[in-house]
């Protein structure tokens, strides 16, 4: 394990959000979804995630993540991923989104 200064962790956006729209990321090499989700005063950015393991596109709607917001954009299969949606992977190697139990303003950091 690397240890980090806490200035280095202060540089990490994790923002919460909510999932707007979910659909098939067509021409991915793995299962993905293309995600629209709503970070309240950042805007509504785009994220792809390879959650089709455990989640349908329809559960996804409504539900509230946590994001990094300040990655330099990604191509993926021609889309361009703004956030990168975080989460676990369980036992069988499915992604397991982090959520908070409560929800949370659009755009609220993790600290």
């Amino acid at each position: 394990m690397t240890t980090i200064e806490w200035s280095d962790f202060e540089k990490v956006e994790l923002r919460a959000g909510t999932i707007l729209s979910a659909t098939p990321l067509e021409g991915a090499r793995k299962p993905a979804y293309r995600l629209e989700i709503d970070f309240g005063p950042l805007g509504i950015l785009r994220s792809s995630a390879q959650i089709t393991i455990r989640y349908t596109a329809e559960e996804l709607v409504g539900k509230q993540i946590l994001g990094v917001v300040n990655f330099p954009p990604k191509r993926i299969a021609g889309f361009e991923s703004q956030v990168l949606t975080t989460g676990l992977a369980d036992d069988d190697g499915a992604v397991v989104l982090v959520s908070p139990d409560f929800p949370v303003p659009n755009g609220a950091k993790l600290f």
